[in-house]
């Protein structure tokens, strides 16, 4: 299994909000390149990050603090929060950016993002955060009618090879993820899912990972000192 440390980007600093809510937001890092070090020092491969402004606002607000993170990680980097054109797309890919994540632009325009899975392939990944089980966009402020695995299954469809399902309600709370809905994911669907949200101890990632659960992103835990990162790395071999 894949494990994908986070970092989260507001106002250029790594953050950690508490179930998306933009009024509940703990600093950690003013400089993210720090957190940056800590993971290459302990030899993560892989790196989440979130422009959580870009998320909100629909824009490309942390773009600058990105390039920057581009050019010191040694990790194959994804970038989610306000990609909503192929431009966008290809402004992050020609930094070095493995994968780019579309949220928003999923849910609303289907047709653009099948268009771009065809076109780019793996390097999309669909982002699908769902409060109260229901799909939620632009910084997850917006809360649409549509089921999250429903939609799952919708970006199976059209060919998405990756979704990250984060269940809101646990993000950021550090008392666990949701463990069944993973499960059910996994055993419905064949698309690979990155879980996304509240994983906070280590049995958890050995259950995740025994349930065939493709990649995690683990945030909160890693920055409270809560889980080892080189403990939790061990999942990959």
């Amino acid at each position: 299994m894949q494990i994908w440390p986070a970092i989260d980007l507001l106002h250029s600093q790594a953050v950690r909000l508490t179930k998306g809510d933009y009024d509940q937001v703990k600093v950690y890092f003013k400089d993210p390149e720090e957190i940056l070090r800590f993971f290459n020092e302990k030899g993560a491969k892989f790196l989440h990050i979130v422009d959580l402004d870009g998320a909100r606002e629909g824009k490309l607000s942390n773009l600058d603090t990105i390039r920057r993170l581009c050019r010191e990680a040694r990790q194959e980097i994804e970038v989610g929060g306000g990609i909503r054109s192929e431009e966008r797309i290809e402004t992050y890919l020609t930094q070095g950016v493995r994968h780019v994540i579309l949220g928003t632009v999923a849910l609303e325009d289907p047709v653009f993002t099948e268009t771009m899975i065809r076109k780019y392939g793996d390097h999309i990944v669909i982002g699908v955060d769902a409060k109260n089980g229901m799909v939620a966009t632009r910084g997850w402020e917006d809360v649409s009618a549509v089921p999250g695995p429903l939609f799952c299954r919708r970006m199976q469809e059209i060919g998405a090879s990756r979704i990250i399902y984060t269940d809101i309600s646990k993000d950021g709370m550090l008392s666990g993820t949701n463990l069944e809905l993973y499960r059910s994911l996994t055993e419905d669907l064949s698309v690979k899912i990155t879980a996304s949200g509240g994983i906070t101890y280590m049995k958890e990632v050995r259950q995740l990972q025994d349930m065939g659960v493709h990649s995690a992103i683990i945030g909160k835990a890693l920055y409270e000192g809560i889980l080892d990162l080189s403990e939790v790395l061990q999942a990959e071999e």
